[in-house]
């Protein structure tokens, strides 16, 4: 399975998938990334990987349907089967979300369809979780599509919110647990426990 990676920032989860596919415990290759950052960790971890990387932008493309049309064509290039997004801060145009519909995936830091949405990202998502008083957080992977935390919800995982919790604390243990769950479901992906909801190129390895 060739994983393509949209990044915007650090990109934590990125090289917490690299080091999985890399020690063996998910059987995929990181084929690509993309960032709109040009200054991004992502890409500094794709150097020091040896991974093919790209900056594309409203910078590099400032029409949106070009924009779009050099993603896919990216993707299409290092023959790419899902995308993951790590941490991609941008909604990814039409053409992209049709060709690999039910084959890209996000990583949200709560439990939706509750904290999601625009402006549900990062710290803003701890923060309203701790302020509804939440019992539990957790992490969710989902199929994007075209709006914000919308897609189908294909693994969860939870976690008690503890009685002194701040933000920050509850952010950190999240965090911990998006390094582990995203390449263990990946893997799960692959050995053909979980199947996307669309995604014809990957049919072979759940026969």
């Amino acid at each position: 399975m060739n994983i393509g990676f949209l990044a915007s920032h650090t990109g934590s989860n990125m090289q917490a998938i690299i080091d999985a596919c890399k020690s063996g415990a998910l059987q995929a290759n990181p084929a690509v990334v993309i960032s709109n950052n040009s200054n991004s960790g992502a890409i500094t971890q794709a150097k020091r990987e040896g991974i093919p990387f790209y900056h594309l932008s409203q910078t590099t493309h400032p029409e949106q349907e070009k924009l779009d049309q050099a993603i896919l064509d990216t993707l299409l290039k290092h023959d790419v089967d899902v995308v993951v997004l790590a941490g991609y801060m941008k909604k990814l145009g039409p053409k992209t979300l049709s060709h690999f519909k039910g084959a890209i995936l996000n990583i949200h830091p709560a439990l939706l369809p509750k904290f999601g949405g625009k402006g549900m990202y990062g710290i803003h998502t701890h923060e309203a979780v701790i302020e509804a008083k939440e019992k539990e957080s957790g992490v969710t992977i989902h199929v994007v599509d075209a709006e914000y935390d919308t897609g189908p919800v294909i693994a969860q995982v939870k976690i008690p919110v503890l009685p002194n919790d701040t933000p920050e604390t509850l952010q950190a243990r999240v965090l911990e647990l998006e390094h582990f769950f995203f390449p263990e479901t990946l893997q799960r992906i692959v050995l053909g426990e979980i199947r996307l909801p669309r995604n014809q190129r990957l049919r072979v390895w759940f026969l």
